[in-house]
């Protein structure tokens, strides 16, 4: 499993339920990079979408709450589909929110993190990979421009266990 993912300088992700900015480059990275392969995320992340399901993509939700959804294949919990995607064949992408990041990360093997060099008060936060001893840095782009914000690509990698 792999996870994609926007934090800016204090490693927020998002604020008031939404995406700390509109990022073209980021929009773009995140439809060539996922499409055509699996996308996990939490009901409100689901929510969020003004289109459902995101398109050429398969779909999974994991929800307490909700127990069908069309264009989507829902779990009840996070133990639910980790013991189904052990025998999916296919990349998945953890897409989100917050609390679904945080619970999925230790199954992750490499997370695509767009870095935004600015603070936006997010109220919502990723782990810090750069202080985490488990991740490396493995690719990293140049900074580049996009919305009015300085952003760059990294693709981290997890350390092999010991």
């Amino acid at each position: 499993m792999k996870l994609i993912l926007v934090a800016d300088n204090d490693w927020a992700i998002g604020r008031n339920g939404g995406l700390l900015a509109r990022l073209p480059e980021d929009m773009k990275r995140f439809r060539e990079t996922t499409t055509g392969h699996a996308v996990v995320m939490g009901r409100k992340t689901w929510e969020s979408f003004p289109k459902r399901p995101l398109p050429d993509r398969e779909n999974f939700v994991i929800s307490r709450t909700i127990k069908q959804l069309d264009g989507a294949r829902v779990f009840g919990s996070v133990e639910e589909f980790l013991e189904f995607s052990h025998e999916y064949k296919g990349d998945i992408y953890v897409i989100g929110g917050g609390e679904i990041y945080a619970q999925l990360l230790p199954y992750c093997d490499a997370a695509l993190i767009t870095r935004v060099y600015e603070c936006f008060g997010g109220d919502t936060f990723f782990a810090d990979l750069d202080a985490s001893p488990e991740w490396e840095v493995a690719e990293a782009s140049p900074v580049m421009e996009t919305g009015c914000h300085n952003i760059r690509f990294f693709r981290y990698v997890r350390k092999a266990r010991k």
